[in-house]
């Protein structure tokens, strides 16, 4: 089931014997494999190129083209990591949650704009995500829908085979996540994504891949300094691509440790007004650096400004790039230097998972199933999808 399980006795400072007792066995190994998988979700696309070329290449060359890129949770912010990597390639793309688009069709859904609809998906059984697939056939006159999933048995996977102007991308096995967090699948879908699109060139796994092995590596200190610290809130910042991405890490944080810490997340100039009022003794923030030279200067301002004002428990930093403010509080990325956001993310989040995996241990939980109350699901349950009332659209402005 897992590529790297075999090769696995011991995940971040614990032995896999162990980490099964705990209920934290799953989690753990799909945190560990992601750096070994990635280079195959790379030969995947680059496996499957003429074909995606051959659907995606029209639609991107035709006019007035809207890329809508929906999931739910996790998966949804995925398509916010991706949006602003796609608006600098000239396209028109938005993040729209399926949760969104279910339960405001004819405001996000725009029926005579040609629509890509880029669903993500680990299971493809949510209610929304199928929904969502059925409501834009129903209300976009020219539609297309490219599905990109973990899970060979879902029903989204199915339904976009069926489909004459739908192409599906299944991932490996391994990246089907059982755990209960999306780890592995967050990270290669985004990545599959990147590269299906031509934002990431074929062979560009190998630098995040290589950056992730090595934190594997070096980074246990610094993991077990914070969890030992018991922070009470933790804040992700980043930029652009990453503030997407310090949104997922904040959702990892929440999830694992069954709402225990309070996580947010924000971009580093928006932090300023008014969120920044939550820092105090018993907060960490951690902000993570962008590489593009415009966005990493005020995400360095804003990390001298947290440092300066001694308010925050911790301030963090990750870099990819070599940087002045190195020391205990600063992890720089191996051989990242030159990595763009997109490829930088996925070192980033691994570090935050990993972070997020030691804090539900800490906290007596048991990660693979962490919610306490059972009334948080792995997969989705007790959504009604109501079908759409004709003739109640009403026009903004």
């Amino acid at each position: 089931m897992l590529v790297v399980e075999k090769d696995m006795k011991h995940i971040l400072g614990h032995s896999t014997t162990a980490l099964d007792a705990a209920g934290a066995g799953l989690t753990a190994r799909e945190i560990a494999q992601q750096p070994v998988v990635w280079p195959q979700i790379d030969a995947l696309v680059s496996a499957n190129r003429a074909a995606l070329d051959a659907f995606l290449a029209p639609l991107l060359a035709g006019a007035g083209l809207r890329i809508v890129l929906t999931g739910a949770g996790t998966s949804a912010f995925l398509g916010e990591c991706l949006a602003p990597a796609m608006l600098a390639k000239g396209w028109r793309a938005e993040a729209v949650p399926t949760t969104d688009i279910v339960s405001g069709p004819y405001q996000f859904l725009q029926t005579d704009v040609p629509t890509l609809l880029v669903s993500f998906a680990r299971s493809g059984s949510s209610p929304e995500s199928l929904a969502a697939v059925e409501l834009a056939d129903q209300l976009v006159k020219d539609v297309h829908h490219l599905v990109i999933t973990c899970n060979a048995d879902g029903e989204l996977y199915r339904m976009a085979q069926a489909r004459p102007n739908a192409y599906a991308l299944l991932l490996p096995d391994a990246t089907h996540d059982r755990g209960f967090a999306m780890t592995t699948s967050f990270t290669t879908m985004l990545l599959a994504a990147a590269l299906a699109f031509g934002m990431l060139p074929p062979g560009a796994a190998a630098v995040p891949s290589a950056a992730g092995a090595a934190l594997h590596a070096t980074a246990l200190p610094l993991l077990q300094s914070l969890v030992a610290q018991r922070f009470q809130r933790v804040v992700y910042l980043g930029s652009n691509e990453l503030c997407g991405l310090a949104r997922e890490a904040a959702l990892k944080l929440l999830e694992l440790t069954d709402g225990r810490v309070v996580a947010l997340f924000d971009s580093p100039l928006g932090f300023r007004h008014g969120p920044k009022t939550i820092v105090d003794r018993d907060t960490l923030v951690v902000v993570l650096l962008s590489n593009a030279a415009q966005a990493r200067r005020y995400d360095l301002d804003l990390l001298r400004e947290l440092r300066n004002d001694g308010r925050a428990g911790r301030v963090l930093a990750l870099s990819g790039q070599p940087m002045d403010e190195a020391g205990p509080d600063c992890l720089v990325l191996e051989a990242a230097d030159t990595a763009c956001d997109l490829a930088l993310a996925l070192p980033y989040i691994v570090f935050c998972q990993s972070f997020a995996l030691l804090q539900s241990l800490a906290q007596g939980l048991r990660p693979d199933t962490p919610s306490v109350s059972g009334t948080v699901n792995r997969v989705v349950r007790g959504v009604t999808i109501y079908p759409v009332a004709g003739g109640q659209h009403v026009p903004r402005g």
